[in-house]
């Protein structure tokens, strides 16, 4: 996946595995690392300056349009979830993100994917992003983030 953890551009999203996202043995079921992801992208959003209810908002919309999602472990109820989003690519009218979904007490990368995501109007055409995104998108690699 080429995931770079040093770049500016990860964010890094923590919280405890709620009873609700676990099946009967208490492990997190697995459609759960999927809303792990938007959760992680969401945040991401959230450090540029911006947030989805803003995007849509302004009348633009980012459905999905790939998703990956590789397992290599699993995480149980009560565990931190730590997952690092990093925004891989920003092209005109098309966004990929990287994810790595971790233990947080014991620094394991259980899980890793990306999604893939396209600009579109309110009315579901495909677009250019939009120019606020763009300015976002510079401040936010252009300040001295660091991890």
């Amino acid at each position: 996946m080429n995931f770079n953890a040093n770049s500016p551009l990860v964010v890094i999203t923590e919280f405890p595995v709620r009873y609700a996202e676990t099946d009967a043995m208490g492990v997190v079921h697995h459609a759960t690392y999927l809303v792990y992801f938007e959760e992680g992208r969401s945040q991401f959003m959230r450090e540029m300056g911006s947030d989805y209810a803003e995007i849509e908002a302004s009348g633009f919309q980012l459905p999905v349009t790939e998703a990956a999602v590789r397992y290599v472990g699993s995480l149980r109820y009560g565990e931190r979830v730590q997952i690092k989003c990093q925004l891989k690519e920003n092209k005109s009218r098309r966004l990929t993100f990287n994810y790595e979904v971790a233990n947080a007490a014991a620094n394991k990368i259980l899980v890793t994917g990306f999604t893939t995501h396209i600009w579109t109007d309110i009315e579901g055409k495909v677009t250019r992003a939009p120019l606020s995104w763009q300015q976002l998108y510079e401040n936010f690699i252009s300040s001295e983030r660091k991890l």
